[in-house]
């Protein structure tokens, strides 16, 4: 189809996809200069985010009542001689393969050790790799189920930040009719907001099979990039449920603890690592992140997600001789190979899909991205004459340890749990690799100028970007007019580009031409 064509598709199903009144899609009023504050104020932009990060720990807080249902839920099945799986999509399903690690880690040698089933949309490869509008089809969800060999008696948990993904919702209605067990659903929210906002969203809040919790966060540090806040709530309320399955422990007074912890920290001290990876960047190098143990899978998350995010060339698969290097990899220094990287950053052999139909999700496509020392040593030779540099995290007793050049960091996870260690990486990560992509210049505001429109939300998304940035200038122009307008800028060719900056610039042009003809006249 040509871009018309394409256009035209888009707009027939659009009333399904229109999100822009969700709260996790709009722009954090905190947040108005973090572009700016990026670049001529770190301490400010670090004290925002830090804030931002502590009171959507505190929603968790208020979900007591409905958390101790799932974990007593998860118990049942885990007495009944059932399994746990857990569903999600994008930065849902890497949360969901966090969980599984951390589980395994807690439970290696014990009966329960295999009882947690993590998936994503498009299988473990999508770790790394998204796969072009696999969310969008809940059809592939249910394939999915049946090939883990989820069964009756088995417990689904579905999480989705906004709450309309249809992967996760189809994921959670396919459990539904298969297990006597019923499933969870959990996003981010308000329901009245959701209630008719799409018919499959209406469905699933109304279906009395389903347990929901609500998790409204509100909106995202940087809008939309919901691997930020909204990931960070749902994997802490599963990760309680879950990884204290069969243990005594005081809902609040964890939570409170881990949040003074934070309170606790300087996060200052991330000043000198976000400027000098974005030096080296700036000056046309790369970084390679190593770990040896765990914190492998939470290092991935923030890396890899970077990619849809900011428009970033992905992870370099090395079975592709063309593909350009990423910014930035992984490196697992302990591991001799590919294989042997992949089971130690999921504590398993890895899950791909194996479907013909997606060549992407072949075992051995997934096994071209090397975490290994082998790796380090091809992406020399793939950067060459570009250099890299190590960013070295690793836990060493009662505290992680930062290493960047010669900034050395010391941090004390001293009495939080194997959950709460990842939460914290997690948070820092993300503001880390957020205000490194604001000193680049890949946002405009709090406005995710760079987003990757591979699924018909981002689609969505990047139109009503657009629509902002006309605002901004004065300028008129419809939904329908942006959809043609962005579709015929994809079918330039993405790159690295910012489709929603050239998009804008596309009306900009015209009513600057406009305005010429007129003055003649």
């Amino acid at each position: 189809m040509n871009f018309g064509e394409k256009a035209e598709s888009f707009l027939k199903i659009s009333t399904q996809f229109r999100l822009g009144d969700i709260d996790t899609e709009k722009p954090h009023p905190k947040t108005k200069e973090l572009s700016s504050l990026a670049k001529i104020d770190l301490p400010a932009a670090i004290t925002i985010l830090k804030d931002i990060d502590i009171n959507a720990l505190k929603i968790v807080k208020d979900r007591k009542q409905e958390i101790t249902g799932m974990k007593k839920d998860i118990e049942n099945t885990f007495m009944g001689g059932h399994k746990v799986f857990l569903a999600g999509c994008g930065s849902t399903g890497r949360l969901s393969i966090v969980l599984e690690v951390l589980w395994r880690e807690e439970k290696r040698g014990t009966r329960y050790e295999n009882a947690v089933i993590s998936f994503m949309a498009g299988g473990d490869t999508a770790l790394i790799k998204s796969i072009e509008n696999f969310e969008d089809y809940p059809g592939y969800a249910a394939r999915q189920l049946k090939d883990l060999g989820f069964s009756d008696g088995d417990l689904l948990i579905g999480c989705t930040e906004g709450g309309e993904t249809p992967y996760v919702i189809g994921a959670t209605e396919n459990a539904a009719v298969l297990s006597s067990k019923h499933p969870y659903f959990l996003y981010c929210n308000p329901d009245k907001i959701l209630e008719g906002l799409t018919e499959r969203t209406t469905r699933i809040l109304r279906n009395p099979s389903i347990n929901r919790i609500n998790l409204q966060v509100g909106p995202m540090a940087l809008s939309g990039s919901t691997r930020m806040q909204a990931s960070t709530v749902l994997m802490y309320a599963v990760g309680l449920a879950l990884l204290n399955a069969f243990s005594e422990y005081n809902f609040e007074s964890d939570i409170d603890q881990f949040i003074n912890h934070i309170r606790g920290i300087d996060y200052n001290f991330l000043i000198p690592y976000v400027e000098k990876e974005y030096s080296i960047y700036n000056a046309g190098n790369y970084t390679v992140y190593t770990t040896y143990d765990d914190l492998g899978i939470s290092i991935l998350t923030d890396t890899t997600e970077r990619s849809p995010t900011f428009t970033l060339h992905p992870f370099e698969n090395f079975l592709n001789a063309e593909s350009k290097p990423s910014l930035v990899y992984l490196c697992l220094p302990n591991t001799p190979d590919s294989k042997s990287a992949w089971r130690m950053l999921l504590s398993r052999d890895p899950r791909p899909l194996d479907w013909k139909e997606f060549p992407v999700t072949a075992k051995s496509y997934l096994y071209g991205f090397d975490f290994s020392r082998k790796g380090l040593e091809k992406r020399k030779q793939k950067i060459s004459p570009s250099n890299f540099d190590i960013i070295d995290i690793r836990r060493e007793t009662g505290q992680f340890k930062f290493e960047f050049q010669e900034e050395v960091r010391f941090l004390s996870i001293d009495g939080l749990s194997l959950l709460n260690q990842h939460l914290l990486l997690k948070m820092l990560l993300n503001i880390i690799s957020t205000l490194v992509m604001g000193k680049l210049g890949r946002y405009e505001s709090n406005l995710m100028t760079y987003v990757t429109p591979s699924n018909n939300k981002l689609i969505d998304r990047a139109v009503r970007y657009v629509g902002i940035l006309l605002e901004r200038k004065e300028i008129s122009a419809s939904y329908e007019q942006i959809v043609y307008a962005l579709f015929e800028e994809i079918d330039r060719g993405i790159g690295t580009r910012s489709l929603v900056i050239d998009t804008a610039a596309r009306f900009v042009e015209r009513s600057n031409l406009r305005d010429r003809s007129k003055d003649l006249y």
